[in-house]
C-alpha cells in the first residue's frame, strides 16, 4: 500500500523564511517614536478622566464648598486593553475605566472623547488608507503598499470599511446649496465606466457638470450615474442643480450629444451653446476613409484656429466648397453643427482657447480612468461617482482657472460668423 505524506516542500519553506527587502532597515528615530506613542496616548486619556472627575488618580474629590469646582461624581474601576493602529503603527494601550453617577441616581460607563468606542484606527491612519486607495492602489494591494507602516494590520476589508466613511461627506456635497456660487459658464459631458450590476459587468454613463465662477476658477457641480445620456437623464441632473439654487448660466460648452441638446433647449433656451470642436473633428473623420484624414484635419484646424472671425468665416466657406466635391459626407457633417461650432467667436479673443472644447472635463475623465485601471470593474454605480468626486475633493486633482478669465464679465455678442455657404 502506498502512503501519502504531506511534508511541506523545502523550497517553499525557504522562500517564506528568506529575508525580504526593507526587513533590515532599522530606524532608531521611528522605533523610539513608536515606543513612546503608547505612553503618550495613555497619559492623554488618563488626563481626560482626571478632568471629568476633577481629581487625579488616588486623589480625593472636591466638595461643594471648596473653592474649585467639584467634578462629576463617580469612581475608577481598573482598565481594559485596546488595540489601536495609527501612523505610528499598531500598539496595545491600557484605557482607564470609570463609572459616573447620573442625576437619576444610576451609574453609567465613562467613555473617552479622544478615543471613541470601538475605534481601532486613528483618523490620520484612515485618511492615509483612503488616500492610497484614491492614488490608484486597489483594495487587495493596500496591505502590501502600507505593510511596513502598519505592520501588516491593514487588509482589503479594512480599506473597504475606511472608504465607506467617505460616503457621509459625499452625501453632504450632493445636497449642498448652489445659491451662493457665482457660476457664469457650464461645461457638460459624460464618460463611460464599467461597474458590477446584478453580479455582471455593465457599462454605465457618468454625467459630469463643471462650472466656471466669475473669477475663472473651475468647480465640480455634479457627477451622477444615470445609466445613459438620454434627454431625460440630463434633464434630471440639470433640474437638481436648479433646485439647489444654480443660476442661469451665460455660456454652455457641450459634447454635441442629442440628449443633452434637448435637455438644454427645454431649460435654458437662448443661452449660447458651444459644441466641442474636438468631438466634431472626430465626427468628420468618421465620415471619411483613412486616406483623407490628414487632409481633413489640416483644413479643419486652419478654420477652427483662425485668428479672427472673418478668417474663420472665409475658411469655413472654402472647407465646404472643397469637401462637397471631394467627399460630400464630410461637408454635410460640418454643416450639421451649424453656428454652435463657432459660438466661441462670440467671446473675447483671450477666451477662445478655453471655450472651444470640453477638454476641462476630458482631463478629469482621463485621470479617473487611470485611477480605476487597477480595478477594471467598480463595485457599484455609486462607488464610481463617489470616486470621481473624491479625486477632486481630496486634492488628488487640482483644476486651474480658465484661460481669459479676466474678461468673463463680458457679455457674448451676436453670432459673428457668416454661415452662408
Amino acid at each position: 500500500m502506498t502512503s501519502v505524506t504531506t511534508k511541506p516542500d523545502s523550497l517553499q519553506l525557504d522562500a517564506e523564511t528568506a529575508p525580504q527587502l526593507f526587513d533590515d532597515w532599522f530606524d532608531p528615530i521611528e522605533t523610539e517614536v513608536r515606543g513612546r506613542a503608547r505612553q503618550f496616548i495613555e497619559e492623554l486619556i488618563r488626563g481626560e478622566l482626571d478632568a471629568v472627575l476633577a481629581r487625579p488618580r488616588y486623589g480625593r474629590s472636591k466638595t461643594a464648598g471648596d473653592e474649585e469646582r467639584a467634578g462629576v461624581a463617580g469612581h475608577r474601576h481598573g482598565s481594559r486593553t485596546r488595540s489601536l493602529t495609527g501612523t505610528f503603527g499598531p500598539i496595545e494601550i491600557a484605557v482607564p475605566r470609570a463609572r459616573l453617577e447620573t442625576p437619576e441616581g444610576r451609574t453609567t460607563e465613562w467613555h473617552s472623547s479622544a478615543l471613541r468606542a470601538y475605534q481601532r484606527r486613528t483618523l490620520a491612519a484612515d485618511a492615509l488608507i483612503a488616500s492610497c486607495y484614491l492614488a490608484g492602489t486597489n483594495t487587495r494591494r493596500v496591505r502590501r503598499a502600507l505593510g511596513a507602516l502598519f505592520g501588516g494590520a491593514i487588509g482589503k476589508d479594512t480599506v473597504s470599511r475606511t472608504w465607506r466613511k467617505v460616503k457621509t461627506d459625499w452625501e453632504a456635497w450632493n445636497a449642498r446649496s448652489l445659491a451662493d456660487e457665482p457660476i457664469v459658464r457650464l461645461i457638460l459631458d459624460g464618460t463611460v465606466v464599467r461597474v458590477r450590476l446584478d453580479r455582471k459587468a455593465t457599462s454605465i454613463s457618468l454625467l459630469v457638470v463643471l462650472g466656471v465662477r466669475t473669477d475663472g476658477q473651475k468647480v465640480l457641480l455634479a457627477i451622477e450615474s444615470m445609466g445613459g445620456e438620454s434627454a431625460e437623464a440630463w434633464r434630471t441632473v440639470l433640474d437638481d442643480l436648479i433646485r439647489r439654487g444654480l443660476r442661469r448660466p451665460e455660456f454652455l460648452i457641450v459634447d454635441g450629444g442629442s440628449g443633452l441638446d434637448k435637455a438644454i433647449a427645454a431649460i435654458w433656451d437662448g443661452v449660447p451653446v458651444q459644441r466641442c470642436t474636438v468631438h466634431k473633428h472626430r465626427n468628420l473623420l468618421a465620415h471619411a476613409p483613412e486616406r483623407l484624414h490628414e487632409e481633413i484635419t489640416a483644413d479643419y484646424n486652419d478654420m477652427i484656429y483662425a485668428a479672427t472671425c472673418e478668417e474663420i468665416s472665409a475658411r469655413r466657406k472654402a472647407f465646404l466648397r472643397k469637401w462637397r466635391l471631394k467627399h460630400r459626407a464630410v461637408a454635410d457633417s460640418l454643416e450639421e453643427a451649424g453656428d454652435r461650432l463657432f459660438s466661441f467667436a462670440r467671446l473675447p479673443l483671450n477666451q477662445w482657447r478655453s471655450a472651444r472644447t470640453t477638454n476641462a472635463i476630458e482631463r478629469l475623465h482621463e485621470e479617473f480612468k487611470r485611477r480605476i485601471k487597477t480595478q477594471t470593474v467598480l463595485p457599484s454605480a455609486e462607488t464610481a461617482a463617489m470616486l470621481f468626486w473624491a479625486l477632486l475633493a481630496s486634492g488628488q486633482i487640482n483644476m486651474r482657472k480658465v484661460d481669459g478669465w479676466q474678461t468673463l464679465a463680458t457679455t457674448p455678442i451676436a453670432q459673428p460668423i457668416d454661415l452662408a455657404a
